[in-house]
């Protein structure tokens, strides 16, 4: 079984999905991590081709490890400027294209929960379970801001440009998938929305 959860940054996906996977005993898919990783490599070498760093390296994703050709890169990804450049990558074909084949390969056997900006509407669109969360931007802003010990306005305003990037961009634009249940977290403790989301899981099959 596939739970696919989605969303705008700040939402809570990763700590939802983190805690969802041990509720449930499923392996875990952080699909943002996969574009952070790209987004590292492509600092150190710019001159690079993105797609052709997607395509070329070894991503593996071992519970909540990141590791590169091997290498733990797991604090590396979280820091802003790879947060920055993963957004702007991820607005790329090619990059996106690589990274989806690589996140379909692992997930066709197997109970998995997975995260991201498209794994219900392109990834995976046939999941047996597929929610998109989200929350209002000052919330979304003040969760990021306390994560990051930052002043909420600026991620607040930072949010809103990556907001605007992820819904318009070409590929795979920010949107709830079909047949998706929408939930605004606004007000709600990372058990309330995880017990509420493994309830529809195991209501779906898990």
């Amino acid at each position: 079984m596939l739970v696919a959860i989605d969303g705008p940054a700040g939402a809570g996906k990763t700590t939802v999905a983190r805690a969802l996977a041990r509720e449930l005993g499923f392996p875990y898919l952080d699909s943002g991590a996969m574009y952070r990783s790209v987004a590292l490599m492509w600092l150190a070498s710019p001159a690079s081709e993105p797609a052709a760093l997607a395509r070329g390296s070894r991503i593996e994703l071992r519970g909540e490890v990141v590791l590169l050709d091997g290498r733990d890169i797991t604090s590396a990804i979280r820091e802003p400027r790879v947060t920055e450049a993963a957004s702007t990558l991820a607005a790329d074909r090619g990059v996106r294209e690589a990274l989806v084949a690589k996140q379909r390969a692992l997930l066709t056997s197997g109970d998995w929960v997975a995260e991201g900006r498209d794994i219900g509407t392109v990834v995976a669109p046939d999941a047996a379970l597929k929610v998109f969360l989200t929350a209002a931007p000052r919330e979304r802003a003040r969760r990021r801001a306390d994560e990051l010990g930052a002043d909420v306005d600026a991620v607040l305003a930072e949010q809103a440009l990556r907001d605007a990037r992820d819904s318009t961009r070409a590929h795979s634009p920010l949107r709830p998938a079909e047949g998706s249940v929408t939930l605004d977290t606004t007000g709600m403790s990372v058990a309330q929305v995880v017990a509420h989301v493994a309830a529809l899981a195991r209501k779906a099959g898990a």
